[in-house]
């Protein structure tokens, strides 16, 4: 039986020029020719694909480089394994308080990204939630917590671009009833999504800042059946309390 060829060799002949580019910065289509023991003529066309999306740069010297674009999303990654790093410790320190699942997330193309979920330790319904998902700035509590954030031009460019689209009965979808509540999440320093993103979930979310610009977010997410004013007090306090910790040491 005959090995199957993986799909899209030509994006391994690309890796290929990226990892010898990695190696070895500002080389000649000779050298990187030589190095990666291809064709000039492929090497060429796919150096000039990888050119035109940023993915390497080519000098006035006609030599190579890794491009722009690639920088920015290794250091994007590093800031998210920081975060997730950095909040883990008081995120499994709030979970011992509140038993139910608790969520990080950053600002993505203006919607919230999970990297990171502490799935509750002892309750038998948990969250359907997983690490790469998005969620909107305009219903989650953890989106709201970073859109209460932005500057008032930043809201208003937001809400000229996005649709308000109801994702249940209760998501909220007049942008004057947004910017009403958005107001109310600067005063209290707290988020909340009752069943806006989905029925019978109830989340409660806070922004992270850095330098006075939001980095990202995180929630207490459960059940609704298992909210009672008791409950939602002390989770609110849990989470003010987290808040603070955690932004006294992304700001030192």
């Amino acid at each position: 039986m005959s090995e199957s060829k993986p799909y899209g060799t030509v994006l391994i002949k690309a890796a290929k020029i990226m990892d010898f580019l990695a190696e070895e910065s500002n080389k000649s289509l000779q050298e990187i020719t030589a190095g990666t023991g291809m064709t000039a003529s492929t090497t060429i066309k796919i150096l000039d694909t990888l050119a035109l999306i940023g993915y390497v740069k080519k000098s006035e010297d006609k030599t190579y480089r890794l491009g722009s674009k690639l920088i920015r999303y290794a250091n994007q990654r590093l800031e998210q394994l920081d975060l997730a790093e950095i909040t883990l410790p008081y995120l499994e320190k709030l979970q011992q308080t509140i038993d139910e699942t608790i969520h990080l997330g950053i600002l993505n193309d203006n919607e919230i990204l999970y990297i990171n979920k502490l799935e509750a330790k002892h309750q038998t319904i948990r969250m359907s939630s997983k690490i790469g998902i998005t969620r909107p700035l305009y219903s989650s509590a953890m989106g709201k917590a970073v859109l209460a954030a932005f500057s008032q031009e930043e809201v208003d460019q937001y809400l000229a671009e996005h649709v308000l689209v109801p994702h249940t009965e209760h998501t909220i979808t007049n942008p004057l009833r947004l910017e009403k509540e958005l107001e109310e999440i600067r005063r209290a320093g707290i988020a909340f999504d009752d069943e806006e993103v989905e029925l019978d979930i109830f989340c409660v979310g806070a922004s992270l800042e850095k330098e006075e610009k939001a980095i990202g977010a995180f929630s207490v997410s459960m059940p609704k059946y298992r909210l009672n004013e008791e409950k939602k007090q002390l989770i609110i306090q849990a989470i003010l309390q987290t808040k603070r910790e955690l932004e006294q040491i992304l700001n030192k």
